[in-house]
């Protein structure tokens, strides 16, 4: 029976998670509410991305920084959180394309949640929280309706 990153041995199934760039960068920079449900997502969920997502990781730092948006104690705060969140990620390879979104951008999200047969997507996007009907099986929840969610 294969170990867990702790390694330990877990006999069902975990549930599967998609987490929205947004989400970790407001855990990583101001805390509250997204860094408990990261938290809680990354103890008690196998957290899935895609090559898309990773890149999203990676840029938006950057962005961050070119627009003066972050000090540069928070900036060092979000690349070390994001750098320490992938090592516990498992990569998946979209191979279907999604029109799903009005924000086009995030059909990458949903692509990678399709793949991955994620649970659940945590995000604080409106774009995506609105979506009522989808052609799969996907909860998308904010972090404190995921945490809510987590505690029943």
């Amino acid at each position: 029976m294969p170990l867990n990153w702790l390694g330990e041995r877990h006999t069902e199934r975990r549930d599967r998670v998609v987490i929205d760039t947004g989400v970790l960068v407001s855990a990583f920079v101001f805390g509250g509410i997204p860094e408990k449900a990261v938290m809680k997502a990354f103890v008690e969920t196998d957290i899935y991305v895609s090559p898309a997502l990773l890149k999203e990781y990676r840029d938006v730092p950057l962005i961050l920084e070119t627009e003066r948006k972050l000090t540069s104690i928070q900036i060092k705060a979000l690349v070390s959180g994001l750098a320490a969140f992938v090592t516990k990620t498992v990569v998946v390879y979209p191979r279907k394309r999604l029109f799903i979104c009005r924000d086009p951008a995030d059909n990458m999200l949903l692509e990678c949640c399709f793949e991955s047969k994620a649970d659940f997507l945590i995000s604080g996007d409106r774009d995506l929280l609105d979506l009522e009907v989808l052609p799969f099986r996907l909860m998308i929840l904010s972090p404190r309706k995921f945490l809510e969610q987590r505690s029943k």
